[in-house]
């Protein structure tokens, strides 16, 4: 049985806003608002949320400051588009100029099965623009803030969370087809979106091994709808279990460590779309 199947009968979550620590002085960035965020936020965090429209953003923030209006963290929003890579650098600047440290990235944005031809400001098709390029870019502009935090935060409390899917189970054996990353020869959305999925695998995967030695902990979950979902993703970003040594590993919902695919764990396939990805990034660094 795959570990998608057994996932639809999760246990108990491990950590919920019930129980997860004080988060004073910790700073994050995340796309728009969840039961994460308000989690976060009522337990003192200061979140980016980093996001397109800024009104609906700041909408979110305000109904969520109300929610918790004792809590001395703080909601940020940051402008922020995935699906042009001229722009993820301004967004990425304009947090270092605010801020010093990044305790914890979540790499959650993303779009799934979107209307046929849709593509990226550069052309690329969409699901792989935004899922996996886009958030490689940010992740590679964020990452010396990442290192610098991780050399004087506490063990195991800086961390990379890339946003997967039950829907690798979609990607077909080879998981990526470098021979068609245009989709010249057009696929199945849900098989693009499933490559996608699996794709963020690869890179966090890859992005464990590459920093090995930094004390950055860089993990993948399995996303899931709403409110339960967001369980997994504090886990993933917050729970103490979650350290160096289970770097790389598939976070199952509500927050338990588990292998996925086999294939994506192949070294010299994460390493191959690492980077080919890394040429796809080269002129917005």
């Amino acid at each position: 049985m795959s570990q998608s199947l057994k996932s639809l009968w999760p246990p108990k979550p491990p950590l919920t806003e019930a129980n997860l620590p004080d988060q004073t002085g910790k700073v994050g960035t995340r796309p728009p608002p969840s039961q994460n965020t308000s989690g976060s936020l009522a337990h003192n965090a200061k979140v980016y949320l980093a996001a397109r429209s800024e009104d609906k953003t700041a909408a979110a923030i305000s109904s969520l400051r109300q929610q918790h209006p004792q809590s001395k963290g703080d909601l940020v929003f940051l402008p922020l588009d995935l699906a042009d890579l001229g722009t993820i650098a301004q967004s990425a600047e304009r947090f270092l100029r605010l801020e010093s440290r990044l305790d914890v990235l979540w790499l959650n944005a993303g779009v799934m099965v979107p209307p046929a031809g849709s593509k990226t400001a550069q052309g690329y098709e969409l699901q792989l623009g935004t899922n996996n390029i886009g958030h490689f870019l940010l992740t590679k502009l964020l990452h010396p803030v990442l290192k610098k935090s991780a050399a004087a935060a506490p063990k195991n409390s800086v961390r990379v969370v890339w946003v997967s899917s039950s829907a690798i189970d979609l990607a077909p054996s080879g998981v990526i087809d470098f021979q068609n990353m245009a989709y010249d020869r057009d696929e199945n959305a849900w098989v693009k979106y499933g490559r996608s999925k699996a794709g963020n695998v690869l890179h966090a995967v890859e992005f464990a091994r590459r920093t090995e030695g930094e004390g950055i902990v860089s993990v993948n979950f399995m996303a899931y709808p709403a409110k339960f979902g967001a369980y997994t993703e504090l886990f993933a970003g917050l729970h103490p279990d979650v350290t160096v040594e289970k770097s790389g590993m598939f976070i199952a919902p509500w927050g338990r460590l588990v292998n996925a695919r086999k294939d994506l764990f192949d070294p010299e396939l994460g390493k191959r779309y690492w980077e080919w990805t890394e040429e796809q990034v080269k002129p917005y660094v």
